[in-house]
Parts: C-alpha cells; sequence; structure tokens
C-alpha cells in the first residue's frame, strides 16, 4: 500500500463524534459565536453536529444557513444549494419566507461584490424583496424585521443602479432570459 493510500484509508475512518444531546445548547452557542468572529466554515462544522443528534433543531438549521451565505464567496453554489436546503427546515411559513430572503440577498450582494453588473444582481435582490413581503405579511405582531429587509435591498438597488450608468430594471423574467440569450455560449478552452 502506497503512502497517499494508507492516508487516505486513514482519513477514511477518522468519522466526527457524536456530541452528547446535553451539550446541544452550548454547541449552538459557540457555532454563533464563531459566525461573530467571522469562522463560518467552524460555526457550520458545529451545526452539522448538533444536527447529527438533534436533526430537527431549528436553531442550528438557521445558523447553519446563515453559516453557509457567509460562506457564498468560498463555496459558491454548494453553498447556496445547502443553504436552500437548510432552509426547508424551518418550520414556519414565516421563517420560510425570512430566511429565503436572506439568502436571495447574500448571493446576490456577494455576486455584486465579485463585480457582477447591476442587472445580473437585480433578478436576486428583487427575489429576495419579494420574499421579505411574504414574510412581512406573516410576521408576528411588532416584528419589523422583514420589513427592515426589504427596505435595505430597496436602498441596495438604488444604489447599484446609481453606480452602473447601464444598468436597466430587469422585468419579472429577466433572469430566465438572460438564461436563454446566453445558455449555449459556453466557452472554448
Amino acid at each position: 500500500m502506497s503512502s497517499l493510500d494508507r492516508i487516505r484509508s486513514e482519513l477514511n475512518m477518522l468519522e466526527p463524534q457524536k456530541i452528547p444531546l446535553e451539550t446541544v445548547g452550548t454547541a449552538l452557542k459557540q457555532a454563533q459565536h464563531y459566525r461573530l468572529l467571522n469562522e463560518p466554515s467552524l460555526a457550520e462544522s458545529i451545526c452539522r453536529d448538533v444536527l447529527a443528534v438533534d436533526g430537527k433543531n431549528e436553531d442550528a438549521w438557521v445558523t447553519l444557513l446563515l453559516a453557509l451565505t457567509d460562506q457564498f464567496q468560498e463555496k459558491r453554489m454548494i453553498a447556496l444549494d445547502e443553504a436552500h436546503e437548510a432552509v426547508r427546515h424551518l418550520s414556519s411559513e414565516y421563517k420560510t419566507s425570512y430566511y429565503s430572503g436572506i439568502i436571495e440577498e447574500r448571493w446576490a450582494r456577494m455576486q455584486h461584490k465579485l463585480g457582477a453588473p447591476a442587472v445580473a444582481v437585480d433578478p436576486w435582490i428583487r427575489k429576495a424583496m419579494n420574499a421579505f413581503s411574504r414574510a412581512d405579511e406573516l410576521a408576528p405582531e411588532g416584528d419589523p424585521n422583514a420589513m427592515l429587509r426589504w427596505n435595505t435591498c430597496a436602498r441596495f438597488l438604488q444604489e447599484t443602479a446609481r453606480g452602473d450608468a447601464t444598468y436597466m430594471p430587469a422585468s419579472p423574467n429577466a433572469h430566465h432570459e438572460m438564461l436563454d440569450e446566453f445558455a449555449d455560449d459556453v466557452p472554448l478552452r
């Protein structure tokens, strides 16, 4: 057996240990702490440990999806898909709408940060705004969070439009129109 095969074999035997169920609360506090320290991969790992012993823990699902959105730049589509999967585990339509909006908004902001033009970011922000509008309709009395996020998205659109002289507001089907226009435009190496 080569040394590389031996190392791979040893790595396959390194299964994560299960945490005791009674430590879930402490573990979640640690995950949230690591997010605040800008260590989202550590927060993600802890959330996965919690979910391995308490798969219905909504706080773990929320923290996991937030940690994944923190990693959009590094993990791209993998994190986006996993964040969408995590939101499916939330118990209320309000939370599902609100956190779906968070995912779309953070994805749009990351795309913009990486240099995507405003016209490419617009459909993602509008999708977030639609989710926040739906969440606002379902929000518990006195909970302004969804509308605050909607307002933040509206200001983001205003700012990006001012910064991009070629910007034209997207039609509701802009994302599909762009895919239709460029779907067969695959670069050759």
